[in-house]
């Protein structure tokens, strides 16, 4: 290999892990709350609003069914408004960003809704509030739930960051489409893919080790 291909490849994996960071933390900071109001915002449940939670579905149903190369594409616009550009990594976290929320927002609504009700019940029974029983019951116990949610949704969007390559999003996709499909050099291709696996694995191994002590932490309390 040599040393202008190994500077390509690992400038293209910095990037993609750049924009994998960020639109994680923006799908973090939107879908969490999203999918703790969408568990808690039922019939009889904490934060009752049952029309409201009825449209929020349907939006985050709706966000999620859309194939990503098509989100990209139709919300070219968008992302220049946002980003001031539509090609490069800083242009891709846009709709990364908007992938990842509603499918952080599902997994979060599914892993709180696994909390025993029994303790809801009991916290409100002494007295807790509403936003009381969200922070100090709900998220604690759902914590094993979150991370390995969280993982999940940071391989998925490793998956997304090769594929905004396409576009112009830059990345290891872009790498591979630029140097390994239009140039005709097969090894480049081989290396993207093996760099991607090979960050899915560290990811899904940090993701499984940290569940795992989260929870062994929450039975010793």
């Amino acid at each position: 290999m040599s040393p202008e291909l190994a500077n390509l490849i690992l400038a293209s994996t910095l990037d993609t892990l750049y924009m994998v960071a960020v639109a994680t933390l923006i799908g973090t900071l939107v879908g969490l709350p999203l999918g703790i109001f969408l568990a808690t915002s039922g019939k009889g449940e904490l934060f009752e609003a049952v029309a409201v939670n009825r449209v929020l579905g349907l939006v985050v149903n709706a966000a999620r069914s859309t194939p990503f190369i098509i989100l990209v594409v139709a919300i070219i616009p968008f992302t220049r408004l946002i980003a001031g550009t539509s090609i490069g990594t800083t242009a891709a976290i846009v709709p990364l960003s908007i992938a990842a929320a509603p499918f952080i927002a599902r997994i979060v609504e599914a892993a709180v809704r696994e909390v025993d009700q029994g303790l809801v019940e009991a916290s409100l029974a002494m007295g807790a509030t509403p936003l009381q029983i969200v922070r100090k019951v709900l998220i604690p116990e759902a914590l094993p739930g979150l991370v390995l949610g969280v993982t999940l949704a940071i391989v998925s969007l490793l998956s997304n960051s090769a594929m905004v390559g396409a576009v112009g999003g830059g990345g290891l996709g872009d790498l591979g489409i630029r140097y390994g499909y239009q140039r005709f050099m097969p090894e480049v291709m081989v290396i993207v893919v093996i760099v991607l696996i090979l960050l899915v694995q560290s990811v899904q191994t940090l993701g499984e080790t940290l569940a795992r002590r989260v929870n062994r932490r929450l039975r010793r309390s």
